[in-house]
């Protein structure tokens, strides 16, 4: 899976990782399917994002972070195929290295008319799954649901890896971390400022990780 890692987000993960974590001999998460126990789990808002690529002019790559993601998974590794996912995206909180563009996502429609992008107050994203279809190593999965943008409800598949599962050493919870990636198309959600110039395209990259309730 190829990693899009921007340097805000960078930045933000050295803040966050406290140092007593970096000087222990080894991580509380592991990639061991058998560490992961049954239950709903809630999205660990502080280390769970989506980041998004868009291509500029056919000049660069440029990316930008939806972080705060709320919501739920259940998940039984005696049927995993059963699981299933249910997350919020808080739009109004899109994240960019340049403070122009991130005011530009959010700005009004000029003289009363539509917005660019999302304008200024944007309904949340919501990504609810349907099927979930396991490989035969039970840890990659295709992931389908329905994805609600900017009004508009359409189906996606994510690519979904195991990352790891374990006890967080801070509140003693069961915690399981997922990467996913998939590609949209922005017109299919009604926001087509700019194609082709800012590519109709947007890859997502999800790092996600939950804790058990």
């Amino acid at each position: 899976m190829r990693r899009i890692i921007p340097l805000a987000a960078l930045a933000a993960a050295v803040v966050a990782v406290p140092v007593v974590v970096a000087q222990s001999p080894g991580m509380p998460g592991a990639p061991d399917k058998s560490r992961v126990a049954a239950g709903t789990y809630a999205a660990d808002a502080g280390h769970t994002m989506v980041v998004w690529e868009v291509d500029h002019f056919g000049f660069s790559d440029y990316s930008g972070i939806f972080g705060d993601v709320t919501g739920t998974l259940v998940i039984d590794p005696a049927n995993p195929g059963a699981s299933r996912v249910d997350v919020t995206i808080p739009v109004a909180k899109v994240t960019t290295a340049s403070s122009g563009l991130t005011g530009h996502l959010l700005r009004a429609g000029k003289d009363g008319g539509k917005p660019d992008f999302f304008g200024p107050a944007p309904a949340d994203a919501k990504f609810v799954s349907t099927r979930v279809v396991l490989d035969d190593d039970g840890d990659e999965a295709k992931v389908t649901g329905n994805l609600t943008l900017n009004g508009v409800t359409k189906p996606v598949t994510l690519d979904v890896d195991f990352h790891g599962a374990g006890t967080n050493p801070y509140n003693k919870k069961a915690t399981v971390g997922f990467n996913a990636e998939t590609t949209i198309r922005r017109s299919d959600f009604g926001i087509t400022y700019g194609i082709p110039a800012v590519s109709d395209e947007v890859e997502l990259e999800i790092h996600a990780a939950f804790e058990k309730q």
